[in-house]
């Protein structure tokens, strides 16, 4: 049988005694070791280079001539380090920032992963923590790993936050301009405030009923919600109001949508207002506001004397 060695860690201090003098400069000289765990081809720039008050620990190249700050902590990671690197990274307009470190916390590991979703496309952030180890008595070997990067999965994560950012501040602008307008014909929504969500309510004057605008990406629709948390007091409310349908259409002016929801707690009685498009239509904001507040107002008188008999 073959000899196996038996690789061992080395403690880092034993290998560069002070982080600036020894390892920062021993790193300058072989940033080649760093395109294996970051995929990068690295060129010096400038050790120690000016960042304002403060001094990048080494500044560097990518092969497609971006700028890459690396930071160097021969410690445990702490928060003074990452406000570091993303000061660097902005006073020196870098797409790429590498956080070298002995031990990286969990939270600084998580604020990394954050940074990769929520930066834009071409910037980069790298945590890797570095050992040292030998085979055997083999000299010291430097030993880089990845703990966070850049990843497709991460990419995907940053561009479902931003579109979801996008739609809730849509959604804002949308009920914003809604509001107003209904303030001009009824009191019914006078005192709630523009919502990120795609539905704003208000109470409908018996506990667990909610009148509710509603906007999707194709339609809009305006509804009484029943949900008193009690499912069979719901189906009671549901069934008793299903009784006067006729004379609640009539007063409406139009057929209406009954669903009892029986797979679910809830029931709900609603109009659905299609022709204008949803809340990515925002050509058509006007017009699908208007009809959600005309609909709104005649679903109130149709319901409401209705209501009060509910028991």
């Amino acid at each position: 049988m073959n000899p196996i060695a038996r690789l061992t860690r080395v403690p880092l201090r034993d290998v560069w005694h002070h982080e600036a003098l020894n390892f920062t400069r021993w790193l300058a000289e072989n940033l080649d070791l760093l395109s294996d765990p970051t995929g990068l081809r690295l060129s010096l720039v400038e050790a120690e280079a000016a960042a304002g008050d403060f001094a990048v620990d080494i500044l560097t190249e990518d092969a497609d001539g971006n700028l890459v700050v690396i930071e160097n902590q021969l410690e445990r990671t702490d928060h003074d380090h990452l406000g570091k690197l993303i000061t660097y990274m902005s006073n020196h307009d870098a797409k790429t920032a590498i956080w070298i470190t002995s031990q990286p916390r969990p939270e600084h590991e998580k604020a990394v992963h954050w940074l990769n979703e929520t930066l834009p496309d071409d910037t980069s952030f790298y945590l890797l923590q570095v050992e040292a180890v030998r085979i055997d008595n083999s000299p010291p070997a430097p030993l880089f790993t990845v703990i966070a990067g850049p990843s497709a999965e991460s990419r995907q994560i940053g561009e479902q936050r931003k579109e979801l950012a996008r739609r809730h501040i849509l959604r804002m602008e949308f009920w914003d301009g809604l509001l107003k307008k209904a303030r001009q014909k009824s009191t019914l929504f006078a005192n709630i405030s523009p919502g990120k969500d795609h539905w704003i309510s208000t109470g409908a004057g018996k506990s667990g009923l909610t009148w509710a605008y509603v906007v999707l990406k194709d339609h809009a629709r305006v509804e009484l919600y029943i949900d008193t948390a009690d499912s069979e007091k719901n189906k009671h409310y549901f069934d008793a109001l299903l009784q006067h349908k006729e004379q609640i259409e009539a007063s409406f002016g139009a057929p209406l949508e009954w669903q009892r929801l029986d797979e679910k707690r809830a029931a709900r009685i609603a109009y659905l207002i299609r022709g204008h498009g949803g809340l990515p239509n925002q050509e058509n904001w006007d017009a699908l506001q208007d009809a959600m507040i005309d609909a709104m107002v005649r679903l109130e008188n149709a319901l409401k004397p209705h209501l009060s008999r509910l028991h």
